[in-house]
């Protein structure tokens, strides 16, 4: 498990500010985009995860060992797969999906170094 990885997800990802407490007006903090397991579901906008946001925060958090980000994902693509049959034992997911779903939209090319 990567460092920004714990038992629900990765930590640190981005979103939309969440509201100010009943406090009355206060600063804001950026919720983030985990999963809501068994389901896999995003906590904050409820697109399966990784929702975009979730996407676009792993790829900023490992834009420099893509094959860790690969590792991980292979890691909650396991952990979505055995909670989903358990949740579907008799449908269970489809595969394919999954792996479009955790592992497909990972970029395959580095970004240019530079200079």
């Amino acid at each position: 498990m990567s460092p920004a990885a714990g038992p629900d997800g990765p930590r640190r990802t981005g979103g939309p500010p969440e509201p100010a407490g009943r406090g009355g007006p206060g600063p804001t903090h950026p919720r983030p985009h985990l999963p809501l397991r068994p389901l896999w579901l995003c906590r904050v906008c409820a697109a399966p995860w990784p929702c975009g946001a979730a996407r676009l925060t792993l790829v900023s958090e490992y834009a420099h060992d893509r094959v860790a980000l690969n590792i991980y994902l292979c890691t909650v693509l396991h952990d979505a797969a055995a909670d989903l049959y358990r949740l579907y034992p008799d449908t269970g997911p489809d595969p394919a999906a999954l792996f479009a779903r955790f592992l497909a939209w990972v970029p395959r090319t580095r970004p240019p170094a530079e200079p």
